[in-house]
């Protein structure tokens, strides 16, 4: 351990000049003006000092470098019965209006300029902020677990786009949306190619990449939509960029993790396998999550340059946008507790917290605050990784291989070089570390040509991919336990469902054992703070989580199995014990 901590220091030691002029690495600057982007009727919850309205109003609509599509599509997109596709401002979703944002955006939603065109993208507030409504009334909370049907959406925008291209008639309306009533036929012809060459590789991703059983509300199989993305749309070998047989039914639908105190994890990911705590490795976390929410990115065989490719000329990430994301979110305070607490049931529940068990093992163990100091880089808390038998199924996506198209032969310092057939979670970490290595380096973005800038390989370079890189654990090879992270339990109130798939509706039904646990559950706004989560009847946008139980149903997706610390408990003690969790 103490050789790495020296080797970590030297990097970044050597680094420091690259990343020093680097505007996306620099001190966070609040905006200058905020907006009004809530509604009077929803009450914000206490976030800490640091979470105010500016804040809270560029994290809503910070360009990420996502590009759904030209911005003048989207808003000529319409719904089966004739309706505008981005009417209501996408709340039949459940994104949550956003004020006066531009073009009736929701939260989490963006435009973007690139290649001399306004974008639509999404930014991580889309799939970081809820509302919970508990009686008659109606609380924000920033950071937290989205409510939103993410599945819906996907499907619903491919099959507007396949309404558009069904007839002459449909598409004519269209382009005289898009263009106006008077384009020439030519300007007409040129645009129908354009959303063809956008509509079949999406159409190809969601045929194959989405599941026939939705992900339901507040759930999504993120990691597996970024692997298809990336393997799928980007790195083919011909001119659609498509490789069709790497897209794999994402069918591992997890939780939304809560935002307040990501950025001081030492792991990130639920399975753990993302060194983080640093803004290099922040930037790594994020970057992967732009390419899979429609970021653009087409490596290009380039034998100059380091690894043979160039991840950066085509590739739309905001690398400013995403250093200040990463600014905000370390700005974002748990969410307080806005109703009465028991005091003396609060202490009760803290030494509950702190008791070890028959095992010898606390819940303070595996979800307490532990610092952990790095020699020259930030303090982390440290996030154990454990297998507690629950759900397996994202350790399946984990280990899905397939071509590498472009990448066939290319390699990066201390990664290893890319086969025919490989790790798409290898494929994804080079792409990853690639553009961060050639952005500091100096390769121009958004130049489509076949003659880049080449980027300059000093020493301090190297370093930064080696960050980059050396950090981020593998999770390729035989597996033999399905371990995920335990995070601080800090806000941990207002983030039902529980267990990392959502498979547990409150954290009551967690304390019991897991054949005593709703075999299934409404998903939705409405919260019950007794039992600390979900309601039992939801009356606004829901859906139904189906659990299975253990055995062969523990590898579902949806198992309700694992978990079972606390079962033990008198029903007193975990009355105690729940009012202490809603006070962290």
């Amino acid at each position: 351990m103490k050789s790495e901590l020296r080797r970590l220091a030297a990097i970044v030691a050597a680094s420091a000049v690259t990343l020093a002029g680097c505007s996306w690495l620099r001190p966070y600057e609040p905006p200058a003006a905020p907006k009004a982007p809530v509604a009077a009727d929803v009450k914000l919850l206490d976030q800490g000092a640091q979470w105010d309205a500016a804040t809270r109003a560029a994290f809503y609509t910070q360009d990420q470098g996502s590009r759904i599509m030209p911005l003048a599509w989207f808003k000529a997109l319409r719904q089966a019965d004739g309706t505008p596709f981005a009417a209501d401002s996408l709340t039949r979703y459940g994104y949550l209006e956003n004020g006066d944002a531009v073009a009736g955006l929701p939260v989490g939603f963006t435009t973007g300029t690139w290649n001399l065109t306004e974008y639509v993208g999404m930014t991580c507030s889309a799939c970081h902020t809820r509302q919970i409504r508990a009686g008659d009334a109606t609380y924000r909370v920033d950071g937290g677990p989205a409510l939103t049907d993410l599945h819906g959406f996907f499907a619903d925008l491919d099959a507007a786009m396949q309404r558009t291209l069904a007839t002459d008639e449909s598409f004519a309306g269209f382009a005289a949306e898009v263009l106006g009533k008077d384009a020439t036929a030519d300007a007409v012809a040129r645009l129908k190619t354009e959303v063809v060459a956008f509509a079949g590789p999406y159409h190809t991703l969601m045929t194959r990449g989405l599941p026939q059983q939705g992900w339901g509300v507040g759930r999504a199989d993120a990691v597996g939509m970024i692997l298809n993305r990336v393997s799928g749309l980007d790195i083919g070998v011909g001119p659609d960029h498509v490789i069709a047989a790497n897209i794999n039914p994402a069918s591992a639908p997890v939780r939304y993790p809560f935002l307040w105190n990501a950025a001081i994890q030492d792991k990130t990911q639920w399975p753990g396998f993302a060194a983080n705590g640093n803004d290099i490795l922040g930037l790594v976390r994020n970057l992967g999550e732009v390419y899979g929410v429609f970021g653009v990115m087409h490596p290009n065989p380039r034998p100059l340059f380091v690894g043979g490719i160039d991840y950066i000329s085509v590739n739309s990430a905001n690398f400013v946008g995403l250093d200040r994301l990463e600014q905000m979110v370390r700005r974002i305070g748990k969410p307080v507790w806005p109703w009465k607490l028991d005091a003396q049931l609060v202490e009760r529940g803290r030494v509950l917290f702190g008791t070890k068990d028959a095992s010898g093992s606390s819940c303070q163990d595996c979800h307490g605050v532990t610092a952990q100091a790095h020699f020259l880089l930030p303090t982390t808390w440290v996030t154990p990784i454990k297998d507690v038998g629950t759900d397996r199924r994202e350790y399946d996506i984990l280990a899905w291989t397939g071509s590498s198209g472009v990448l066939k032969g290319a390699w990066l310092p201390l990664l290893p070089r890319i086969k025919a057939q490989d790790s798409l979670v290898a494929m994804l970490k080079l792409s990853v570390a690639g553009a961060i290595l050639q952005k500091a380096g100096g390769v121009r973005q958004d130049v489509q040509s076949d003659t880049p800038s080449l980027a300059s390989m000093t020493a301090s370079n190297q370093d930064v991919v080696t960050l980059a890189t050396k950090q981020t654990a593998t999770v390729v090879g035989q597996i033999t336990s399905w371990p995920y992270e335990s995070r601080v339990l800090e806000g941990i109130w207002a983030a039902a469902p529980y267990l990392h798939n959502g498979s547990v509706p409150t954290l009551a039904a967690l304390l019991e054992p897991a054949d005593k646990r709703p075999d299934s559950f409404d998903v939705g706004a409405d919260y019950d703070i007794d039992t600390v989560g979900l309601a039992k009847t939801q009356a606004g946008l829901h859906s139904t989580t189906q659990t299975t139980g253990c055995g062969a149903g523990v590898n579902s997706g949806n198992s309700r199995c694992g978990h079972e610390f606390g079962v033990w408990l008198s029903n007193a003690d975990k009355k105690a014990l729940l009012e202490y969790l809603k006070s962290l």
